[in-house]
């Protein structure tokens, strides 16, 4: 199974939703209704408040985890092409 690409915002949430535990990371959402996806989203959104919306709020353990799903995600979308850059024209 592939990790979600970081930069698109549905990835974003598969990510959270490993991160918090609310999917399991052989999860990836793929085929899932837009009622089920929506529930997930809120269920993160909800989690993230907790801490402000910031990594750096998080609990020591989920502060490294976040750290290395993100790295691992981030790797992945580089390895297939994606330039966290914006060019002159974006």
């Amino acid at each position: 199974m592939e990790t979600p690409e970081p930069q698109a915002p549905l990835g974003r949430i598969v990510l959270d939703g490993w991160l918090f535990a609310f999917i399991p990371e052989t999860e990836d959402c793929a085929g899932w209704s837009i009622g089920r996806m929506q529930n997930l989203m809120e269920r993160v959104q909800n989690e993230w408040d907790k801490y402000g919306n910031l990594p750096s709020r998080l609990p020591p353990e989920l502060r490294q985890r976040h750290a290395d799903l993100y790295a691992r995600a981030m790797q992945g979308a580089r390895a297939k092409g994606w330039d966290p850059e914006l060019g002159d024209d974006e």
